[in-house]
């Protein structure tokens, strides 16, 4: 029998009805406009509830339209937002649903990374997990038959997440994605410039530079940016707002940002 990890946070981050969710995905993806590049290798995208980061994430997915038939694995990354544990958390599920489907998960990959020190199955740290859900419809929507590698991350070093981000980097086949926000819960203006200052880390691939309050995804951010540094690619912002900017006030916001790794 398929052991399946139900959504946690549908009708709150995003609707439950599936008909609803397509006509939102398709608002989001039809208004998104990203710069002219490559398909990505890899992506940052946010993971706040779809009337606040939604545009943002949107054009980061938007880069993938012209690649939907090739990608066949994502290799997803988030923070944990609820449990506390060292290292990455795989889940023991077979699939993820969504109010559009299963996804399955690709557990041969996943036993691959489990001999690394690092790894682990955890449920407990996917059950709640919006981080990695929020992300899933988009992914449903905009590529066709594809796997999943679904890694919550705790408490690790950038060094043992671009382990395992090396170990499963395949080719054109496979799109890395890091699930992380910016600031959170500052003025509008102090968002912007820490923001920034964050945007141009990444796109220098410095993950040193990017403090504990500037990403709640930072660890996995870091475990990228490390890899990537290594190998060589470019970073490119795609789009940069906050909440002040898609949904709400200005007094205390939430900084979301999409970049593209090549």
């Amino acid at each position: 029998m398929l052991k399946v990890r139900q959504p946690a946070v549908a009708n709150r981050f995003y609707p439950g009805d599936a008909d609803e969710l397509n006509r939102m995905l398709d608002q989001l993806l039809g208004g998104a406009h990203p710069p002219d590049a490559p398909a990505p290798k890899a992506l940052i995208v946010p993971h706040a509830g779809y009337v606040y980061s939604g545009p943002v994430a949107a054009t980061a997915y938007a880069t993938l339209t012209p690649v939907r038939d090739q990608i066949r694995q994502v290799v997803l990354l988030g923070p944990s937002h609820r449990v506390p544990f060292a290292g990455l958390a795989a889940p023991s599920a077979d699939s993820f649903a969504t109010p559009l489907g299963l996804v399955p998960i690709d557990r041969a990959a996943i036993e691959r990374i489990l001999a690394l020190p690092q790894v682990q199955i955890l449920d407990a740290a996917h059950a709640w997990e919006h981080s990695l859900e929020v992300q899933l419809p988009f992914l449903q929507r905009v590529l066709a038959d594809f796997k999943l590698v679904p890694l919550v991350v705790g408490e690790a070093e950038s060094e043992g997440v671009a382990e395992v981000l090396e170990l499963l980097w395949g080719g054109p086949e496979t799109l890395i994605l890091v699930s992380s926000d910016l600031t959170h819960y500052l003025d509008y203006h102090t968002a912007q410039r820490i923001d920034t200052a964050t945007s141009q880390a990444i796109e220098a691939l410095r993950p040193e530079a990017i403090g504990d309050d500037q990403a709640c995804g930072r660890v996995p951010l870091r475990g990228l940016l490390t890899l990537a540094r290594r190998l060589g690619l470019r970073a490119q912002t795609l789009d940069r707002r906050n909440s002040g900017d898609t949904a709400g006030g200005r007094d205390q916001v939430v900084g979301y940002g999409a970049y593209a790794f090549h």
